[in-house]
C-alpha cells in the first residue's frame, strides 16, 4: 500500500466515523431557509458558516462580502502562507430555489437513507461538506501542498451577478491550479468533466395589422412570422453537435380578428465549445425575414461560456477516479446542458471539475434529497484530491 492509498483510507474512516456530526451540520444548514435575495436568511446561514470555520486552525481568513438587496457571499481562506498559483478554489452557493416558508411544509427528514428537505441537494449538504473536508485537515494534520479557497456565494440561482465578478477577482489574484465546483454531480453520482454554456435572446417581430374578415391580405402577422421563424431556429438544433435552440416562450397579437401587428419570443441557446458559441450569435444577429413585408429584430446574448472537456480537465478526472478506487468507489463522468459557475472559471483557462457534491435528485423539486451513505466516500474524494494535487 503507498503513501496515498494510506492517506485516502485515512480520510475515509475519519469521515465515516463522523457521519452524525455532518448530518447534523447539514440540517442545521437546511434548516435556515436562504432563498435568493432573501438578506436575513443569507447572512443567518453565512453566520452558521463563519462560526464552524473560525475554530478551525487552518483557517486564515474569513471575508464577508455584503451584497445589497441579496445578503452576503462568504470566501474562507485555508493555508493562506502558499503563494499565488498553488492555491485551489472550492466552489458553491448558499443560496435555495425554495421560498421561504417551503421548509414548514417540508421539514428536515431521514428516510431510508435520505436526508430530505429544501435545498440539501442543491447545495446545503455541499457547503457544510466543505468545511467537513477543512475540519478533517485539522484534526488529522494534514497540510496540503496547496492552499484552499471556498467561495460560496449567495446569488448563483438567479445568475451569479454579483458572485461571478467575485470569483473572476479571486481567480485573477490568487490563480489557482484548479477550481473544485461543489455543484451536485451528475446521475449515478458522475463527475461533470463538461457543460453547455448558456445564452439568452429575444426575437420581436412587427407586421401590419389588418382585419382578419375584410381584408387579412393586407395584413403581415407577425405571429405567423414568428412560427416560421421558430421552425427556422428549431431546425438548427444538431444532434452531432452541442447546440440546441429552444423557443421557449412567446407572445403576440390583440384580437383573434386581427392579423397580429407583433409578436416576440424568448430564445435559449446552449452550445459546447467557443466556436459553437460564436456560430450562434452569427445566425440570431443576422436572421433574416421570411415575409419580406415583416421586420425582425433579435436582442441578449451569451451569459455562460462553455465548460470543455480539455486535457487538463481530463487528468483532474483520473486523478479523482483513482482516488475514489482506493475506497472502491467507481467515479463515472459526464457532460452536461446545464451551466455553472465552473463556466465563468473555466473561461480563464483554469482547469474545472464540476459536480462534486453529495449523490442524490430532486434539485428545486418537492422531493429534493441527498445520498446519506455517499457522504463519507465523496468527502474522501474531495480532500484526497486536494491533499495530493
Amino acid at each position: 500500500m503507498t503513501a496515498s492509498s494510506e492517506l485516502i483510507l485515512k480520510l475515509h474512516n475519519y469521515f465515516s466515523d463522523r457521519q452524525s456530526q455532518i448530518e447534523a451540520f447539514i440540517a442545521e444548514l437546511v434548516s435556515q431557509e436562504s432563498p435568493s435575495g432573501d438578506i436575513e436568511g443569507s447572512r443567518a446561514v453565512v453566520d452558521i458558516l463563519a462560526t464552524a470555520a473560525k475554530d478551525l486552525r487552518c483557517v486564515t481568513e474569513i471575508e464577508r462580502v455584503e451584497v445589497p438587496d441579496f445578503g452576503e457571499h462568504i470566501v474562507i481562506r485555508a493555508f493562506h502562507n502558499q503563494a499565488a498559483g498553488d492555491r485551489i478554489m472550492l466552489v458553491g452557493h448558499t443560496d435555495t430555489v425554495h421560498a421561504r416558508g417551503s421548509l414548514a411544509q417540508r421539514p428536515v427528514r431521514i428516510e431510508a437513507n435520505r436526508m430530505y428537505g429544501p435545498g440539501t441537494f442543491d447545495m446545503k449538504a455541499n457547503c457544510a461538506l466543505a468545511i467537513a473536508i477543512l475540519r478533517s485537515f485539522d484534526e488529522l494534520g494534514i497540510t496540503p501542498r496547496n492552499g484552499v479557497t471556498l467561495v460560496l456565494t449567495c446569488d448563483e440561482e438567479v445568475g451569479s451577478y454579483s458572485g461571478w465578478p467575485l470569483m473572476e477577482k479571486i481567480a485573477k489574484n490568487e490563480h489557482p491550479k484548479a477550481a473544485f465546483v461543489m455543484e451536485p454531480p451528475g446521475s449515478g453520482g458522475r463527475v461533470k468533466t463538461g457543460r453547455k454554456g448558456t445564452g439568452i435572446f429575444s426575437i420581436k417581430v412587427e407586421g401590419r395589422a389588418s382585419h382578419a374578415g375584410l381584408d387579412p391580405e393586407k395584413g403581415a402577422s407577425a405571429i405567423l412570422e414568428l412560427a416560421r421563424q421558430t421552425e427556422r431556429l428549431h431546425a438548427l438544433n444538431q444532434a452531432a453537435s452541442g447546440i440546441t435552440i429552444n423557443v421557449g416562450v412567446i407572445r403576440g397579437g390583440t384580437r383573434s380578428n386581427v392579423v397580429a401587428a407583433e409578436a416576440e419570443g424568448e430564445i435559449d441557446v446552449r452550445f459546447s465549445t467557443e466556436a459553437e458559441s460564436d456560430e450562434i450569435e452569427r445566425i440570431l444577429n443576422n436572421l433574416e425575414p421570411i415575409d419580406e413585408r415583416t421586420k425582425v429584430f433579435v436582442s441578449g446574448g451569451i451569459n455562460r461560456p462553455p465548460l470543455e472537456r480539455t486535457q487538463a480537465v481530463v487528468d483532474l478526472f483520473n486523478r479523482a477516479r483513482a482516488i475514489a478506487g482506493n475506497i472502491d468507489f467507481d467515479l463515472g463522468e459526464t457532460q452536461v446542458g446545464g451551466a455553472s459557475d465552473g463556466n465563468f472559471i473555466a473561461a480563464l483557462g483554469i482547469p474545472v471539475l464540476d459536480g462534486l457534491g453529495i449523490s442524490g435528485d430532486g434539485a428545486h423539486a418537492v422531493h429534493e434529497h441527498i445520498e446519506l451513505d455517499d457522504i463519507a466516500r465523496r468527502a474522501t474524494m474531495i480532500a484526497g484530491l486536494i491533499a495530493t494535487l
